[in-house]
């Protein structure tokens, strides 16, 4: 398994809770690539090279802002290669059906997950350069109304982490839980684990 790195406490989760570890060896590409989608492939292709072309993969990464480049290279690969279900993360912890209900209720909502509700001033608040020019917060979310915060952990002080990422961003809060449930069911099937 080959994931982003935005996922490794979720994925240990994951592996523990389901009694998985040992079942596949995981590794972690950086977090940041969150921030240049165009170059998750590469990295991915850059990792494999050294991987047994064999063996199965399977990729710890939605389409994660690709813009299909990603399953374009899956279809193209000639390995055994699968990857999470869904666009992003955020539908992939929410469940496809729930994020839809989420997108529908506000078109104009910034999700976070734990990792980003942690990392948000490195990632969002530096990485979209608000610390150097704050007047480019009303260009990225002028059109936004509200942050969605999805939980995979009950962690008080990542519910704070949200809300100040709202607070800071000007936008209205919701939090929803929404634990490791959706997130789990793929990784078992890809490893054959009996789901239900």
């Amino acid at each position: 398994m080959l994931a982003c790195g935005a996922l490794v406490r979720e994925l240990r989760a994951v592996f523990e809770q389901e009694a998985l570890t040992g079942t596949a060896d995981i590794e972690y590409l950086p977090a940041p690539l969150h921030n240049r989608p165009d170059r998750i492939v590469p990295a991915i292709e850059e990792r494999l090279a050294t991987v047994d072309p064999d063996r199965p993969v399977f990729l710890g990464y939605a389409d994660c802002g690709t813009g299909g480049l990603l399953d374009a290279w899956i279809d193209g690969s000639d390995r055994d290669v699968t990857r999470m279900p869904g666009a992003h993360c955020y539908e992939f912890f929410a469940g496809a059906e729930r994020f839809a209900e989420l997108h529908e209720e506000e078109l104009g909502t910034f999700y976070l997950t734990d990792f980003l509700a942690r990392h948000f001033d490195a990632l969002v608040w530096e990485g979209l350069g608000f610390d150097r020019h704050p007047e480019l917060r009303d260009m990225y979310f002028g059109n936004y109304r509200r942050v969605v915060l999805l939980s995979q952990a009950d962690d008080p002080a990542i519910e704070e982490f949200g809300r100040s990422a709202a607070r800071r961003l000007g936008l209205d809060f919701v939090h929803e839980q929404t634990g490791l449930t959706a997130f789990a069911e793929p990784i078992r099937v890809a490893l054959g684990v009996e789901v239900g």
